[in-house]
């Protein structure tokens, strides 16, 4: 299901209210670039319940699992999946993956 779909969806459960921002979490290792995303989320809200709405987008780092510290750490980076305290290369990545619609902003339709 899209993100279109999905607000769409939600506005409509909720009296077709007009959607003011949908709000995302995407992790840095997603494969999603979010610039393109913003840029396709333009064209596709078109002659949509969300032609005014707002992308906003939260950047989720990565973190994993330290084996040694025994705890969630910030990873030292993409390419290098180790705890960014000692140093322990992990096999469990904890956050940065994730694509989610977290929040979305809505204002009820006026009746007239």
């Amino acid at each position: 299901m899209s993100i279109i779909d999905i607000a769409c969806e939600e506005s409509r459960t909720r009296g077709d209210a007009r959607v003011i921002a949908v709000h995302l979490k995407i992790g840095r290792m997603s494969g999603v670039v979010s610039e393109a995303l913003l840029s396709a989320f333009e064209l596709a809200r078109e002659d949509t319940l969300l032609a005014a709405a707002e992308l906003k987008i939260e950047d989720m780092p990565v973190r994993v699992h330290c084996p040694q510290c025994g705890c969630e750490q910030l990873a030292d980076s993409i390419q290098c999946l180790c705890c960014s305290v000692c140093g322990t290369l992990s096999p469990e990545i904890t956050q940065g993956c994730e694509l989610e619609v977290v929040a979305m902003e809505l204002e009820p339709m006026e009746v007239v």
